[in-house]
């Protein structure tokens, strides 16, 4: 147990969830205003090509979730199934940049649509 990473992992995860709850709300109310619109795809992507604010918003969302789902998981492994170790951490980091690679191609797909 290394308490230094520790803390810095405990700070890491609150800070992205904070991120986080801001952007799900603000995310959750788009699709309501989307569905109350009845806007259809290529309404939408009409509405997000080439939109700086949109893209730097969705990058920053999953920014967050790439920071904050592995390291939910490492907790849960560990805590569950007794997982941990350097493996468990490599493997964690190899899935957050998984998240991220996955997260800013569709926020690039969609800027560019």
């Amino acid at each position: 147990m290394n308490a230094g990473r520790d803390t810095y992992l405990w700070l890491a995860q609150r800070i992205s969830a904070m991120i986080l709850g801001i952007f799900v709300l603000a995310h959750l109310i788009t699709i309501l205003y989307v569905m109350r619109d009845n806007l259809s795809a290529a309404d939408i992507l009409s509405r997000t090509q080439g939109n700086v604010a949109l893209m730097l918003f969705y990058g920053l969302f999953v920014l967050a979730v790439s920071v904050h789902a592995p390291i939910g998981l490492r907790a849960v492994l560990a805590e569950w199934f007794g997982l941990a170790g350097k493996a468990v951490d490599w493997s964690l980091l190899v899935l957050a940049l998984m998240l991220a690679a996955w997260g800013f191609r569709a926020v690039w797909g969609v800027f560019v649509a």
